[in-house]
């Protein structure tokens, strides 16, 4: 999948889940309650025990059903082992320019955490396709919607602080997509096998941005 391609998917599916301490045994029918809930893109941080494993995995298991990245790439020792794994974007938590450079070179999006105009711009120029504005939660959409004025061309997604009762917020103040944690991914609920909830929880999610 081009890099063109994958950005596509972000911005149609607008939902990226994130995996962060996912357990290797809860992984697969965690990645499954997802899809089934209508979730197709979805990233294992790396500080995730075994996330390489795991993405390895899910690229076989779930290969035409949902997307697989990998998350909180800090450096391009990291970004090595997840493309190695076989992850199909990257996202960061900081930008690191080397990490876009690796990642446009083997057509992969790389979608860098930044915050401050001159980080989007200077991602943008480095070659990323869009740009992760964190941290959300503690920025607030008030953030967002202001600089969307002078940067209305790059495409943001937005990560920290959404949840079913603000999701409209995000998009109304220019999130183009919405990175989530532990509002969509429980992994409680992962843990006493409640793969059900984990569904449902999704499927709110996917309908809640079909209807903005």
């Amino acid at each position: 999948m081009t890099t063109g391609s994958m950005l596509e998917q972000l911005l149609e599916h607008k939902i990226v889940a994130i995996l962060r301490g996912i357990e290797d045994r809860h992984a697969d029918a965690a990645g499954q309650a997802l899809i089934d809930g209508g979730i197709r893109l979805m990233e294992i941080t790396m500080n995730t025990p075994g996330a390489s494993v795991m993405i390895e995995r899910w690229r076989t298991l779930f290969d035409g059903k949902a997307f697989i990245g990998a998350g909180t790439v800090l450096d391009l020792e990291m970004a090595k082992i997840a493309v190695d794994a076989g992850a199909q974007y990257l996202i960061t938590p900081n930008l690191d320019e080397a990490v876009v450079a690796y990642g446009r070179e083997r057509g992969l999006s790389v979608w860098p955490g930044v915050m401050t105009p001159t980080e989007i711009v200077k991602a943008w120029k480095a070659g990323a396709d869009a740009v992760k504005i964190f941290p959300m939660g503690t920025l607030g959409t008030k953030y967002l919607s202001e600089i969307r004025g002078p940067l209305d061309q790059i495409p943001m997604m937005a990560t920290g602080g959404a949840d079913l009762s603000n999701l409209a917020e995000y998009f109304k103040a220019g999130a183009n997509a919405v990175g989530l944690g532990s509002k969509l991914v429980n992994l409680e609920w992962i843990r006493e096998g409640k793969f059900d909830q984990v569904t449902e929880r999704a499927r709110q999610f996917v309908d809640a941005v079909r209807d903005l």
